[in-house]
């Protein structure tokens, strides 16, 4: 049993860790706020000035930032939508007893390791280019015009791409959820002549209502912050742009470190706003 001579030598050689964390954490976080309260902008070299809230004033005025908001909440919404509903279909079908199981899960899983850069380029040269893309060489199979994908749908261009780096993570999580359902509760219902629709609704999906709601957590706080994917397809087309693009346009094209920074702040308050209710939502199926 710990003492409280143990407890206290245990904390005091804790404590180094904790406040580097700590440090390693929220100093980062203070120097932005710090800036965002600044006339900071690096190609007109004027003289960093205090200007309190006025650049929080300017970035949640600008019309850039509801479009941008908008674009993020579709973002996220078309995403989780395509992940959760391919999930769980591909989980259903890979936990069906087929010849080459593993492989074909391994190939499933496969896109989930791919750098978002990697995967943008490959989409944006191999699967949606209008000239040599494999979806322009299928509608011109089919007597179709090809698609000009980043040009005319560029936010959907986005969502796909993103989606498919994503699929797998759902995937794996829901077809983990499926292998400990019980087959002696489905069994029991086909024998009392329930059809394939009504264990799926009143026996499967319910069973995966945990899983689920694990995936929309962790997804939603990775997509809020899709860059890479942005500036490798479409460079940041005003229909394509999110919140974190946005930051990076004010900060590294327009040269407005103090707007930046106020837009990093509203990015954190958003996203802390959106894990709040998660969480909450979250926490209730889990201990449900």
């Amino acid at each position: 049993m710990a003492t409280t001579h143990t407890r206290t030598a245990a904390r005091f050689m804790v404590a180094p860790s904790v406040i580097l964390l700590l440090i390693w954490s929220l100093y980062p976080l203070f120097k932005t706020i710090y800036f965002s309260l600044l006339h900071y902008d690096l190609q007109s070299g004027d003289e960093v000035t205090w200007t309190g809230f006025s650049n929080y004033s300017y970035f949640l005025s600008d019309p850039a930032f509801i479009g941008a908001l908008e674009n993020t909440l579709l973002l996220v919404g078309g995403v989780l939508l395509i992940t959760i509903v391919g999930g769980i279909l591909l989980g259903l079908l890979l936990d069906q007893p087929v010849w080459g199981q593993g492989i074909v899960r391994i190939l499933v899983i496969a896109p989930f390791f791919v750098m978002p850069t990697v995967a943008a380029l490959v989409w944006k040269n191999m699967m949606m280019n209008p000239v040599n893309g494999i979806f322009a060489y299928f509608a011109r199979l089919v007597g179709m015009e090809p698609v000009d994908w980043f040009a005319h749908w560029p936010l959907l261009s986005i969502i796909i791409i993103v989606a498919w780096q994503w699929l797998p993570f759902a995937t794996l999580i829901l077809l983990t959820a499926l292998q400990s359902l019980s087959e002696e509760q489905k069994e029991a219902a086909e024998m009392d002549g329930a059809g394939f629709l009504s264990i799926f609704f009143y026996i499967t999906l319910p069973h995966l209502s945990r899983a689920i709601t694990v995936v929309i957590l962790i997804e939603t706080i990775f997509l809020l912050s899709v860059f890479a994917e942005i500036l490798v397809t479409t460079g940041g087309g005003p229909a394509s742009s999110n919140i974190p693009f946005l930051v990076y346009q004010t900060g590294l094209k327009a040269f407005d470190i103090g707007g930046a920074s106020a837009g990093g702040v509203v990015a954190v308050v958003l996203a802390n706003i959106v894990a709040f209710f998660l969480v909450r939502i979250v926490g209730k199926n889990l201990d449900a």
